[in-house]
């Protein structure tokens, strides 16, 4: 009997997975894309941010400034404690950067597909939030323990911003670095034409590696 012939896997990307990969350099390029490319043949991969963000936004929703994170420290696997513990200071930082808990509320964000080239793109923000004065803002977490590079950012922002009307309409992305506190916006400088034509060539890079993989 003749095995089965699997379908080859298409060249995709989260945002996250893409803005890492161009943030790397020469052979660190294809030696990400092929992980990722075994990660998506194997299904596998395992978030461990699940209940942190979670708790994020019931601070956010519920006006709280800060209690869902304190608690979520004590409730979570030991293995990640750690990180939570990590975590927790800088995300109470940027949520008081807010204002005033009850002058900030949730606001829900929709998946947007993003099409460089060929190549797929999910665009998946962590949520949103809405200002009292009507201003609304997409939010991206940064994780890592380095900062997020410019160019990282800079392609984080322009592909959310790209398919805001999808996402959160009318709304600004930010990309905040959690484990400082810090916001990340659209430089004013920025030239989105450059910027397209620069990520059109690196998706073309990725789908090429991704191909080679196989």
């Amino acid at each position: 009997m003749t095995a089965p012939i699997s379908a080859p896997l298409t060249p995709y990307a989260t945002l996250l997975g893409f803005t890492r990969y161009v943030d790397r350099t020469g052979p660190t390029k294809a030696n990400f894309v092929g992980g990722l490319r075994r990660q998506r043949a194997s299904r596998s991969g395992f978030n461990p941010h699940g209940q942190f963000v979670k708790a994020l936004k019931a601070d956010i929703a519920f006006h709280t400034g800060g209690t869902h994170l304190t608690q979520v420290v004590d409730v979570v696997k030991p293995r990640w404690r750690p990180l939570y513990q990590a975590l927790v200071p800088g995300a109470t930082a940027w949520l008081h950067s807010l204002g005033e808990p009850r002058e900030v509320d949730l606001a829900q964000t929709r998946d947007a597909l993003a099409l460089l080239g060929d190549l797929p793109v999910k665009i998946n923000p962590h949520f949103g939030v809405r200002h009292s004065d009507g201003r609304a803002e997409a939010v991206r977490l940064h994780f890592d323990e380095t900062p997020p590079s410019e160019e990282a950012a800079l392609a984080t922002l322009h592909l959310m911003a790209r398919h805001m009307d999808a996402v959160l309409p009318h709304a600004e992305p930010i990309l905040v670095d959690i484990r400082r506190g810090v916001t990340h916006r659209m430089p004013e400088s920025a030239k989105s034409d450059e910027i397209e034509r620069w990520l059109a060539g690196e998706a073309a890079a990725f789908r090429a590696i991704w191909s080679a993989a196989a």
